[in-house]
């Protein structure tokens, strides 16, 4: 009875099946697009925003696994990237700050890599951005690294400025920060992200509803680049 059911099912829509499963397979191994739950890449990213991800970034991937094919290239400092990780398996999204064979420390939440602090500059002491919670006030700055000029925050209401003494980030390895250094789950507490586990690297917002408001709509929001 059931296989006759599929027969029939497949005789009769099997243009739907195959199209969905082409749609699957170009969503795991090409391009997607990652929902942003929560405000851990403020100001870059806010919460509601949908983010197109181009999963052909570093490598080819067999379908539905981790398993490269090839590899072309390697995530940069600076890069805002997809990955796996490895405490839970959850698909998180967070920023390059370290490759490997890189030193990195942290004093005061002023990153120290491979002995020269970050410079930054504050650009608003209190900028008051959508979260998951609702609007917060939030410092915001600009690091300027390796040509770079990356937009960060800070949740003074957290106080969570984080210090650690030297690592080495392991061959292989990248180490992922926030952009919202207080309300990030990032390297500090998941360890290094093995590049095998990098499933692609975010490229612009595509589009963006605000979770606060019945999720309406943030038109201005919506195919914007992510600028450093």
């Amino acid at each position: 009875m059931w296989r006759q059911s599929i027969r029939t099912l497949w005789h009769g829509q099997r243009g739907l099946l195959l199209f969905l499963c082409m749609m699957l397979v170009f969503r795991s191994a090409v391009a997607d697009w990652n929902y942003v739950p929560s405000s851990s890449m403020n100001p870059t990213l806010w919460a509601g925003d949908r983010v197109a991800v181009n999963k052909l970034a570093y490598s080819l991937r067999v379908p539905f696994t981790l398993h490269e094919v090839v590899r072309w290239e390697h995530p940069q400092v600076g890069d805002v990237i997809t990955f796996d990780s490895p405490v839970d398996g959850t698909n998180l999204i967070k920023r390059v700050v370290a490759t490997g064979g890189d030193t990195v420390a942290m004093r005061d939440n002023v990153l120290v890599v491979n002995g020269h602090a970050v410079t930054r500059t504050m650009t608003n002491p209190e900028a008051w951005i959508p979260t998951e919670r609702g609007p917060m006030a939030e410092q915001l700055w600009r690091e300027h690294r390796q040509g770079l000029d990356i937009a960060v925050a800070r949740l003074p209401a957290f106080n969570r400025s984080r210090d650690f003494a030297p690592v080495v980030v392991p061959a292989g390895h990248v180490m992922v920060m926030g952009d919202n250094r207080d309300n990030s789950n990032d390297s500090r507490f998941i360890g290094f992200i093995d590049e095998q586990r990098i499933t692609g690297q975010a490229v612009r917002v595509v589009m963006s509803h605000d979770p606060q408001r019945m999720f309406a709509p943030r038109a201005d929001r919506w195919w914007l680049p992510l600028h450093l």
